[in-house]
Formats: C-alpha cells, sequence, structure tokens
C-alpha cells in the first residue's frame, strides 16, 4: 500500500481551505456553469494570453467578482506595449473594482513587445500602488524554468519579495505546477532559507486527461519520467485515461511543516476545466471530512455499540 494512503484526514483537509483556481478570458461560460461548486470568496486568477484583449479580460475579471469569487488579473509584462498599456489597463480594473488582487508574470514572448522587459520592472514603475493594487502574485519554479536559469531566477524572486517590502505591498508566490512534490517543498525550504516570507501557493494540475497533462508539462518543462508519472499516478502507457493531484496532495499533507516550510496553499491549474476541478475538490474534501470524523470517532460510527 502506498505510503501516503495513510495520511490521516485531518492533515489534508487544511490544505484545501482557501484554495485558488485559474482561469482564461475565454471561460466565462465555464465560471458560469462551476460557480455552484466553487466556495464564495474563492481567488481566481484571470490569465494574460497573446490571444485575449483588454475587453475579453476584463469581462472575465467581473464574472469572477459578479459570481462572488476575487479576481485576480494577470499582468504579462513582456506583452505590454507601452507604459499606456499597462495605465489603461489598471486603470480599467481600478474603475470597476477589480485592482486589489494582481498577479505578474514575465510573460511568453521571447522578445518583450514594449519597454517592460520582466515582472520586476512592472513592480518597480509604482503604476501598481498608483492604481490601487493591494497585493501582488509572483511567480516560482521549483523545476527551472526552459529559458531562464536557476541564478537568474533566484535573483529576481529575491528581488521582487525586496521591492515588494520597500513599497509595502503584500505578496505571495504560485509556484508551476507538478508532479512530484520533492522538487516542490524543497524549493519551498529553499525560498526561506533565502529570507523570503511570502505566503505560497503550490501549483496544482486539477483532473485531465493524461495526454493534456503531459501535453502542458512538455509546454512548460515540468517533469515527467516514468517514476516521476507513476509517483503521480499517471500511466504513460495509457494517454486516454485521467489522472487527479490526489497522491500529490497526499503526499504533500504527509511532509508539510509549517516550521520548515511556512504559510502554503495550493493552486489549481485547470487548463480549462473549471468545473472538473471544482467537483473534484469538493468530492475530495467531503471524502476527507468523512474520514476526519471517523477518525475522531476512532473507527466507530454514530449508533454503533459503545459510541459516545
Amino acid at each position: 500500500m502506498d505510503s501516503v494512503s495513510t495520511v490521516p484526514a485531518r492533515a489534508v483537509t487544511p490544505l484545501l481551505e482557501d484554495f485558488s483556481l485559474e482561469m482564461t478570458g475565454k471561460d466565462v461560460p465555464k465560471l458560469e456553469e462551476a460557480r455552484a461548486t466553487i466556495p464564495p470568496g474563492t481567488r481566481i486568477n484571470v490569465t494574460f494570453l497573446g490571444n485575449e484583449d483588454l475587453r475579453m479580460r476584463l469581462n472575465a475579471a467581473r464574472a469572477v467578482k459578479r459570481f462572488g469569487f476575487v479576481p485576480v488579473p494577470h499582468i504579462s509584462a513582456r506583452r505590454l506595449r507601452s507604459r499606456e498599456t499597462l495605465e489603461e489597463f489598471l486603470d480599467a480594473l481600478r474603475a470597476e473594482g477589480l485592482a486589489d488582487n494582481v498577479f505578474v508574470v514575465g510573460g511568453d514572448p521571447a522578445t518583450p513587445e514594449g519597454p517592460y522587459d520582466d515582472s520586476l520592472a512592472v513592480i518597480r514603475s509604482g503604476l501598481l500602488q498608483k492604481y490601487g493594487v493591494r497585493h501582488v502574485g509572483m511567480s516560482g519554479y521549483p523545476e527551472g524554468h526552459p529559458a531562464i536559469t536557476d541564478p537568474v531566477l533566484w535573483s529576481a524572486i529575491e528581488a521582487k519579495a525586496a521591492v515588494l517590502g520597500e513599497q509595502r505591498l503584500p505578496g505571495s508566490v504560485i509556484t508551476q505546477f507538478g508532479f512530484d512534490i520533492d522538487p516542490v517543498l524543497t524549493w519551498v525550504e529553499a525560498v526561506r532559507q533565502r529570507g523570503i516570507g511570502l505566503p505560497v501557493r503550490i501549483g496544482v494540475p486539477g483532473p485531465a486527461g493524461v495526454r493534456r497533462l503531459m501535453g502542458y508539462a512538455a509546454r512548460f518543462g515540468v517533469g515527467t519520467s516514468a517514476s516521476i508519472a507513476k509517483k503521480y499516478g499517471l500511466s504513460l502507457t495509457n494517454l486516454v485515461g485521467t489522472a487527479g493531484p490526489d497522491r500529490f496532495i497526499r503526499a504533500l499533507a504527509e511532509r508539510y511543516d509549517v516550521e520548515r516550510h511556512g504559510e502554503v496553499k495550493l493552486h489549481f491549474y485547470t487548463f480549462g476545466g473549471l468545473k472538473a476541478t471544482s467537483e473534484w475538490v469538493a468530492g475530495f474534501r467531503a471524502k476527507d471530512a468523512k474520514d476526519t470524523q471517523e477518525e475522531n470517532w476512532g473507527g466507530a460510527r454514530p449508533g454503533a455499540a459503545g459510541a459516545r
């Protein structure tokens, strides 16, 4: 039996409190379909992709707020064509009460489309505070980045944390998703050893087809060796199957140590499957809540002989 199957439910359940989700500008219909299974007040990140425009991003952020969730619009530094483009976006967010939380990322373009080389340049601009931003999210890469060396990544996260501290802006880190908890926790511990105390949201793939997960993993440089796949519950010989993050989350619960890892929460990359992800979380939480009750009863069910 896998050791993580014996992790007490009471250790797993707290990790599923205050989780966050991710959607694209095109996912508003999917958000409406999934809204009943998403806890009120859930933080939902809205991407800043090259095939989206200002109207789509704003409509998605509006929908998140309208349905009772917390919008976290992304700002892709390298996709910003000018300072005016950034100000236009921030001004539109502020006008509709959507600017409290943002997530700033470098973005995919190899060459910046405007004056911002990276997310640090956006943070340093001072425009976030000017337009009412109160919390800034940033990226973390436990398994590295396909186009950026580890020393550069460490320098960047340290600099961003320092600048946010100077600006007195609260922040947090969302990691790239992965299938192996070992490099994630090693990386989080290294973050703490470098004096960075920001809360970390560990990126987790929502339930999806194995072929789809493999495609995203290859795109983002996530390790997918046979041993890692087996540990996560993926079958590289059955690409038509589906997989959820059950084992990953139970392994995290087994090894998470608040003294070493600090504040840790979960962020689900939904890959368009908002309803599938939110239903999976709800089902997982319900099962663990039942298991926790049984643990508290010492294995006895209500009404059983000797139960009190």
